[in-house]
């Protein structure tokens, strides 16, 4: 596993380098090769009829009314990540998404604010249409960074999980250029990973990173059924985030 880890990352080091020193347009969403696709079929494949209205991925699940809440440290200090899938739909490219509000805090405090929208389309995959992010001090609205909407200023959607993840597949997560360009890549499909929540058998691995953060990795864990249970950096500023409760229905 660890021989697979290092293939990949030093893998995506090297497509860092090209996708900063290439003019060219960024990946499609979904790609068996380390060579990334022209995003034009990303763009111009959004079709609203391809779509449905539940999202029930097994490693995605997000049936409205789910509130999952994640703990563990980052910049030094613990943080709790608390993520409410709502019943509010957004309308992004023709395609009725779903939202999703994930609040971070410090101490009580609120650091961070985002709304997430996300939608599935028939043969599984769940698609990532963009985010609303605010990050707080004080009280008061610091930076929007990261905020992008497909459609908007050259913005395309991207998948945040296949269908059938296999490896050693990669995709394209979300792309605004300069500004939110998220990918992964499946390590391996047979994990076993153990959170304050639970522990689960034949959990999903991937590696997450960005080129504009070339340095920075972190390996996440999709447990079926319940969705990300576990997130790791193994590269960069060590962080931690993992399940601790998980309610439905509300």
């Amino acid at each position: 596993m660890f021989k697979k880890v290092i293939v990949l990352l030093s893998a995506a080091v090297v497509m860092a380098g090209c996708t900063r020193a290439s003019n060219s347009s960024p990946a499609s969403p979904t790609s068996h090769s380390s060579e990334p696709a022209s995003p034009a079929a990303s763009s111009a494949g959004v079709d609203p009829a391809n779509f449905v209205a539940l999202i029930d991925n097994p490693f995605y699940p997000l049936p409205p009314g789910t509130t999952f809440v994640y703990e563990g440290p980052k910049d030094g200090e613990v943080q709790r990540d608390e993520v409410v899938v709502t019943h509010e739909t957004k309308l992004i490219l023709g395609v009725m998404c779903v939202v999703v509000k994930d609040t971070v805090t410090q101490d009580g405090v609120l650091i961070e604010d985002t709304l997430d929208w996300f939608a599935q389309d028939k043969d599984g995959n769940v698609w990532y249409f963009g985010e609303d992010t605010k990050e707080y001090e004080d009280g008061k609205v610091v930076s929007t960074a990261g905020s992008w909407e497909a459609g908007v200023n050259g913005a395309v959607p991207g998948i945040i999980m296949e269908a059938n993840p296999d490896v050693p597949s990669s995709y394209r997560q979300e792309y605004y250029k300069g500004e939110a360009e998220d990918m992964a890549w499946v390590v391996s499909g047979d994990e076993s990973v153990s959170v304050s929540y639970g522990s689960f058998g034949d959990a999903l691995l991937t590696v997450e990173w960005t080129p504009l953060e070339p340095k920075v990795f972190a390996e996440k864990f999709y447990a079926k059924g319940v969705g990300l249970v576990l997130s790791v950096s193994i590269a960069g500023e060590k962080e931690r985030s993992e399940l601790i409760s998980l309610t439905t229905g509300q």
